[in-house]
């Protein structure tokens, strides 16, 4: 596949590019090319980024961050199964956990709910770190909603991350995780409460929280046509309709409920009261099984 003349290879991350110093020069320079080819389309073009990554592994299938890079590509691609197969190559080339919560959902892509909530109590877990312990929450969650189980997942996003005011990276797609499955629940109230909390802490605009609050806002975006009669010609004026209803401010709701998950530490002040962690109903093993997509 083609490499635009002004990726050099050098992009790539320091830990990356060590990795590949085990590789001739130019062997490791064709690989560093189109890792950063994966990491430049993997979210706009994600078949296309899928296609870099093949090549890498062609050239380079000993390496575990070549691994790592094509199974990120299968996985936004929704090749879950590939996907699993490479997170799981490159496990067993690092002894890392930091992919486990992926690999747990990949296992919901797969129509595996129950193997990912396994996944969820096994020891790894409790070797992640924050970010990615709240990732398992997130695929957890996911996973009881895949299973019809929306109260529990509500109960498994409660946790002192939820309801922190400190802002981490995690934090607008917790907020908002946690917003639709209680809008799922028919809590439409407490659904635009934490849908406004995840706008003020997406900065980036990560999710479309806005546009989920000014849908249960009742507010609508239309397009009005005005026919100019002496051009005779049509010509489209936005124009926006806002409910005549204001919607309250949001306010901070409080839950004694139980979250799924153990947090071993909590430095901010919490809404929700730390709970035990999930019971190890599976083996959280890396049997043939693979794996499904964040909820």
């Amino acid at each position: 596949m083609p490499i635009p003349e002004d990726v050099t290879g050098d992009e790539i991350d320091k830990d990356v590019r060590q990795e590949l110093q085990s590789l001739p020069k130019g062997l490791a320079e064709d690989v560093a090319k189109n890792l950063v080819m994966v990491a430049r389309l993997i979210d706009e073009d994600p078949e296309e980024a899928y296609g870099y990554s093949k090549v890498a592994l062609r050239l380079a299938s000993r390496v575990a961050a070549v691994r790592e890079a094509a199974g990120f590509a299968a996985y936004a691609s929704q090749k879950y199964s590939e996907a699993l197969a490479e997170f799981r190559a490159a496990r067993r080339m690092t002894g890392g956990v930091d992919l486990w919560p992926v690999m747990a959902d990949c296992e919901r892509g797969l129509g595996r709910p129950e193997k990912a909530l396994d996944m969820a109590g096994a020891p790894e877990v409790q070797k992640l770190d924050k970010a990615g312990q709240v990732e398992m929450r997130l695929v957890a969650a996911g996973a009881r909603r895949d299973m019809g189980q929306i109260e529990a997942s509500i109960v498994t996003l409660q946790s002192p991350e939820l309801a922190s005011n400190s802002v981490q990276p995690w934090t607008p797609r917790l907020r908002y995780a946690y917003a639709d499955a209680l809008l799922a629940a028919g809590r439409d109230g407490e659904a635009r409460e934490w849908f406004a909390k995840a706008i003020e802490s997406d900065k980036d605009g990560s999710t479309d929280a806005s546009d989920r609050l000014a849908e249960l806002d009742g507010v609508e975006f239309v397009d009005a046509f005005v026919e100019d009669d002496d051009e005779d010609e049509t010509t489209a004026m936005p124009v926006t309709e806002v409910s005549a209803t204001d919607a309250p401010a949001p306010v901070e709701s409080e839950s004694d409920t139980p979250t799924e998950f153990a947090d071993d530490e909590d430095d901010d002040e919490d809404e929700f009261p730390e709970d035990e962690s999930t019971p190890d109903d599976g083996d959280g093993d890396e049997d043939g099984s693979k794996g499904a997509p964040q909820g």
